[in-house]
C-alpha cells in the first residue's frame, strides 16, 4: 500500500517538506512519489514558490483539497494576520480579513473549495502571562490534580474574557461567506490554553455559523497537549464536534513533541477512527525534521488500523 508511488487515499500538508523544497512542483512530484495524490498547502517559515503548479497538477493528476489560511504568508516567528479575525482591534481585523480574502482567492483558482483558519491567542496581556506561568509550571512539575483544576478553571476565565472576540471571529466569518458562498471555513481549535477557540468556544462558533457552511477542523496534535495538561481530550472533541467535521490534521504526539510519525507517540487512533467521517479530508502532517521513510511508515499504521 505504502510503496512509492501506489496511491493513498490520505492528503499530505506541504508542512511535511519545511525548507526542504522550495518549490511546489518539487513538493507535488514528491507528494507523488509516496503515493499522495491530495496535498493541503500548509504553514512554513517560508512559503514554497508556485512556479510550475499548473503543469504538475495537469502532470499527475494532484488535487489540493485544503489550504490553511496564512499559508501564503511567511511565518518568521511572528504572527499571521489571517489568525486575527477575532482582534478587538478594528484595523487588526480588516487586515486579518485581507488576508483570508486573498487565501481564499488563490483557494479558489486552485479549485480548492475548503479553508482552514486557526484561533489565536485571547487579546488580554494578563492572561497570556498568566498562561506562561501556568504552562511552565505543569512543565516542572507534571500534571497533578491540583494544577489540572487550575487549568480548567483558567480555560474558563479565558472564555469568558474572550466572547466578545468570538463575536467578533463570527462577524468576520460570516462576511467572507457572504463573499464567497462556495467556500467552506473549518475552524481548527488552538493549543496553548489562553488560545481563543477552546472547547466550549469551539461550539459558539459552530452552533452560530453551521447553517453558513463553517465546520470542525481537528487536530489530533494540538487536543493530544491540551488534554496532557487536564483539558477536554479527543474523545469528547470527536464526540461533540466530530459529526460537523471536515477534516482532520494526522499526526502522532507525545508527552512534550507534536507533528510525530503515526504509530511512536500517545495517541489512541482506534478511538480516532471511530468517529473521523468518511468524507472528511484526511490530512497528514508529519514535523519536517521527519522524512519520506516516517511519512510512509505513518500511511502504513493508519491502514493498518482501518483508515
Amino acid at each position: 500500500m505504502t510503496a512509492p508511488g501506489i496511491p493513498n487515499d490520505f492528503a499530505l500538508s506541504t508542512t511535511c517538506f519545511g525548507s526542504r523544497l522550495g518549490n511546489i512542483q518539487d513538493q507535488i512530484f514528491a507528494a507523488v512519489g509516496m503515493g499522495f495524490r491530495r496535498i493541503e498547502l500548509g504553514l512554513t517559515d517560508t512559503p514554497p514558490t508556485m512556479d510550475g503548479l499548473e503543469e504538475s497538477r495537469k502532470e499527475t493528476g494532484v488535487s489540493i483539497g485544503s489550504l490553511v489560511a496564512g499559508c501564503r504568508d511567511p511565518l518568521n516567528g511572528g504572527v499571521l494576520p489571517a489568525t486575527r479575525l477575532g482582534s478587538p482591534d478594528a484595523d487588526e481585523r480588516e487586515r486579518a480579513l485581507n488576508s483570508v480574502r486573498r487565501h481564499m482567492r488563490l483557494a479558489q483558482s486552485w479549485g480548492c473549495t475548503t479553508v482552514v483558519i486557526r484561533g489565536s491567542k485571547v487579546a488580554d496581556d494578563k492572561l497570556n502571562a498568566e498562561s506562561h506561568a501556568l504552562e511552565a509550571r505543569v512543565a516542572e512539575d507534571g500534571m497533578e490534580s491540583e494544577l489540572a483544576e487550575e487549568a480548567l478553571a483558567f480555560v474558563n476565565r479565558v472564555q469568558r474574557s474572550g466572547q466578545k472576540q468570538i463575536e467578533h471571529l463570527c462577524r468576520s466569518l460570516h462576511q467572507l461567506h457572504q463573499e464567497a458562498p462556495e467556500v467552506r471555513f473549518a475552524i481548527e481549535p488552538g493549543m496553548e490554553i489562553d488560545d481563543l477557540l477552546g472547547f466550549e468556544a469551539m461550539g459558539w462558533v459552530i452552533d452560530d455559523l453551521k447553517e453558513k457552511g463553517v465546520g470542525y477542523w481537528h487536530d489530533v496534535g494540538r487536543i493530544h497537549v491540551r488534554e496532557k495538561i487536564g483539558l477536554p481530550g479527543q474523545g469528547e472533541w470527536l464526540d461533540t464536534y466530530g459529526k460537523h467535521m471536515l477534516g482532520v490534521h494526522l499526526q502522532d504526539a507525545g508527552e512534550e513533541e507534536v507533528e510525530m510519525p503515526i504509530g511512536l507517540g500517545e495517541v489512541d487512533f482506534k478511538l480516532l477512527k471511530e468517529y473521523v467521517p468518511r468524507e472528511a479530508e484526511r490530512v497528514l502532517e508529519i514535523g519536517e525534521r521527519h522524512g519520506r521513510a516516517e511519512i510512509l511508515s505513518s500511511v502504513q499504521f493508519l491502514v493498518d488500523h482501518g483508515f
